[in-house]
């Protein structure tokens, strides 16, 4: 199996996640990722396709699909950018690019490419970790780059893993009983992962004093956060723990420890 080469283009740190941004994030769960300046499917350059992501997440998409050849532009240390200004280095990467893969929520992809004067696709990500949406998307992408077989192994791969890990985390539950949680919006799929009941979901925009009453009324004993949007202590004051769910691989871009460190987060707080 031919080695990933994985290419970060480095880039000062960017500004904070805005308001703005988490309102328009919503559209990472669109059920129909779109993509724009379609052209005949695969790569333009032989059998490997040469793709320029925004971010570990879609990198990770990438290649679990079957992307050998690919290059992160934001570093995983700034991973909402919706500021980003693109740089000459990030122009250089995009022009060489057979894909160039995107989020609704990052408004500089479509600017990269078009000050780049590049011909790649531009293909929007449904960045989505529930595991049925993503083994869907690596199938997609897989489609789109020509490595059908490469995305049809790793999906085979995932289901396996998967159902050992949520198998490991109904073995976790405490008395043997399906734990009650709240989750942000796009932390809801570690829940599902985990058969936790989810009594309730916040986010992405900021939570009201109203909407904290109510989920303290429901009593979780668990809050499952989005370490990349958190707004801080969810319910300081219901004895509900609160666990951190990161969605960005590292820079490995391996989509599966994603899922593996959730499992092991939430193991930890089922054991506490």
């Amino acid at each position: 199996m031919a080695r990933i080469r994985v290419r970060t283009v480095r880039v000062p740190a960017l500004v904070a996640l805005s308001a703005a941004l988490a309102l328009t994030a919503t559209a990472c769960g669109s059920d129909e990722p779109a993509t724009e300046d379609k052209g005949a499917a695969g790569p333009k350059r032989g059998d490997a396709p040469v793709v320029v992501a925004t971010t570990t997440w879609e990198g990770a998409f990438a290649k679990a699909a079957g992307a050998e050849d690919v290059t992160v532009i934001v570093p995983s240390s700034a991973q909402h950018a919706p500021d980003y200004d693109p740089k000459p280095s990030d122009l250089a990467a995009v022009a060489e690019a057979d894909f160039v893969l995107y989020a609704p929520f990052e408004p500089y992809a479509a600017k990269i490419k078009e000050a780049a004067g590049s011909d790649a696709e531009l293909v929007e990500v449904d960045l989505d970790n529930a595991a049925g949406r993503a083994s869907a998307e690596v199938t997609r992408l897989g489609g789109l780059f020509g490595t059908e077989d490469a995305a049809a192994r790793w999906n085979a791969s995932f289901e396996s893993e998967y159902a050992t890990l949520q198998k490991d985390l109904k073995q976790a539950w405490p008395g043997g009983t399906a734990p009650a949680v709240v989750a942000q919006v796009f932390s809801v799929w570690s829940a599902e992962m985990a058969g936790a009941e989810v009594r309730g979901t916040y986010g992405p925009e900021a939570v009201t004093a109203e909407q904290l009453s109510e989920l303290a009324k429901k009593k979780p004993a668990f809050v499952l956060d989005n370490v990349h949007m958190s707004t801080g202590k969810v319910l300081p004051d219901s004895g509900a723990e609160q666990v951190g769910i990161v969605n960005y691989p590292d820079e490995d871009l391996d989509l599966m420890g994603v899922y593996q460190d959730a499992a092991d987060a939430i193991t930890k707080a089922l054991a506490s």
